[in-house]
């Protein structure tokens, strides 16, 4: 069913989509254990897809448009998303994203965190704290009657705030029979404006914050997007429903 123009999802498909997000979930909760110097991206690899082969489940990262060859996005320090895993070896101090994503019984769930390696600056921490805060912030306005415009206003509140910056070109997206649906979901926006939510609902949101400069560069992989002055960046992202009870998180355990 859908009202102005977002997908609502019925109770089936949202306990389905509650099964793939506890897949996800999972994976972030192995993943991040694992994180320590010396562990290499593609180990990280690994560890998503056993926990994709232990509960039954299938990527929805692997193969996309073709090309991409892993389960998981791993995106260290300059890395802003759909860094490919492989032999970079994380070192003490590093920052990474990693983003995962799940199908059970057809239906989608993605998230993404960024951590620490080891023991991290002040600055890192900062960057990443602000990033789930402004996470927090615009899951917050996810609720019946809100805009779909309030949750980038919410981001880019947090992180402007903050005097970081939102990174340019990049967004969330509904999520259902599909990882990536419309609407786009930025993360700038003015409060009160675009599509009214409504229980069902469901979008992926995914705020990308960058310590310098928005802009970015896609390396010649044609996936592996980086900011383009080299400072550091942080994902954040959870699949949300929205509901009359209020927002839930459909990727979180």
């Amino acid at each position: 069913m859908k009202l102005g123009g977002i997908p609502r999802r019925s109770a089936d498909q949202l306990a389905a989509m509650r099964r793939a997000g506890r897949v996800v979930a999972e994976m972030h909760e192995r993943t991040r254990a694992a994180l320590r110097p010396g562990i290499t991206t593609a180990e990280l690899d690994r560890i998503g897809r056993q926990v994709l082969s232990r509960r039954g489940a299938t990527s929805n990262f692997l193969g996309v448009n073709g090309t991409y060859p892993a389960v998981i996005c791993a995106s260290p320090n300059e890395v802003v998303v759909h860094g490919i895993p492989g032999d970079r070896v994380l070192a003490d101090g590093d920052i990474i994203s990693v983003d995962c994503g799940a199908i059970v019984d057809g239906w989608h769930g993605d998230a993404a965190y960024t951590a620490g390696v080891g023991t991290i600056s002040a600055g890192a921490q900062r960057l990443i704290k602000v990033t789930e805060r402004s996470l927090d912030a615009a899951i917050a306005t996810m609720v019946p009657g809100g805009h779909l415009g309030d949750i980038g206003h919410a981001v880019q509140t947090v992180v402007e705030g903050a005097g970081l910056c939102v990174v340019d070109g990049y967004t969330g997206h509904g999520i259902g029979q599909a990882m990536h649906e419309a609407p786009a979901v930025p993360n700038v926006g003015e409060s009160g404006r675009g599509p009214r939510l409504r229980a069902g609902n469901v979008l992926a949101v995914e705020p990308m914050v960058a310590v310098g400069t928005p802009e970015t560069d896609v390396l010649d992989d044609d996936w592996t997007v980086v900011t383009l002055d080299g400072t550091w960046a942080a994902h954040a992202e959870h699949t949300i429903a929205v509901t009359d009870a209020g927002p839930e998180i459909l990727t979180r355990v």
